[in-house]
């Protein structure tokens, strides 16, 4: 996927669904769940159970959603995530020879940072778009508005405290999109499998997402 795809993804979006699942089938249905519930671009984890082989699967199973991963350390698991089909990788740091790597294979990756020189670092490395984590660590919204001016011309992606409450703030303060992981998934409702109040967290989020979403 180039990268005018992937930001035209998240533009329509503006959300992305992290999943960290212990068991295969538990990944499965979070998947499953969050895309019930209007959700398309979502995040199997790579230190997730058999993360290639859910990646893969879901891929067959969600054919309207973009399965990609995250947590992404070596060159090794960024290949083996390529091949296992993930259609976009994010990584907890900033490291020019696994941005490389997915641009050779025509894979958007979306490499972590927190500061301005490592946002900038990041994005002149030739990332697609920038995660800022963790965003809350530095206040949240107003770090993404604080941001705005220097370096508004990078797509920005905020992880690590946000949730359904502050998500459309992210956004509004000019964030391309955010990622989300607890505050989708509630320990109680994961423990019930209780997948139904898990759609229903999406299609919450999906629709304070909804002013800002540009359709294709």
């Amino acid at each position: 996927m180039k990268t005018e795809s992937w930001l035209a993804r998240l533009s329509a979006q503006r959300a992305i669904a992290v999943i960290r699942a212990p068991k295969l089938e538990l990944g499965r249905q979070m998947a499953k769940a969050v895309a019930a519930g209007g959700m398309r671009l979502i995040e199997i984890t790579w230190d997730s159970d058999r993360p290639a082989q859910l990646i893969d699967e879901l891929r067959n199973e969600l054919l309207d959603c973009t399965i990609g991963t995250g947590t992404v350390f070596t060159l090794e698991q960024l290949q083996l995530a390529i091949d296992a089909g993930a259609e976009f990788v994010f990584t907890p740091h900033v490291n020019p020879h696994l941005i490389q790597r997915a641009i050779e294979q025509e894979t958007p990756m979306i490499p972590g940072a927190l500061t301005p020189t490592e946002i900038v670092t990041a994005w002149q490395a030739g990332a697609s778009s920038v995660k800022v984590f963790p965003v809350q660590a530095l206040g949240g919204m107003s770090y993404i508005q604080s941001l705005q001016a220097p370096l508004g011309q990078i797509p920005l992606i905020p992880t690590g405290g946000v949730t359904l409450d502050n998500a459309k703030e992210m956004v509004a303060a000019g964030a391309i999109a955010v990622g989300l992981s607890g505050s989708l998934f509630p320990q109680q409702a994961i423990q019930n499998w209780d997948w139904e109040t898990i759609a229903q967290q999406a299609k919450t989020l999906m629709q304070h997402l909804a002013p800002f979403q540009k359709k294709p």
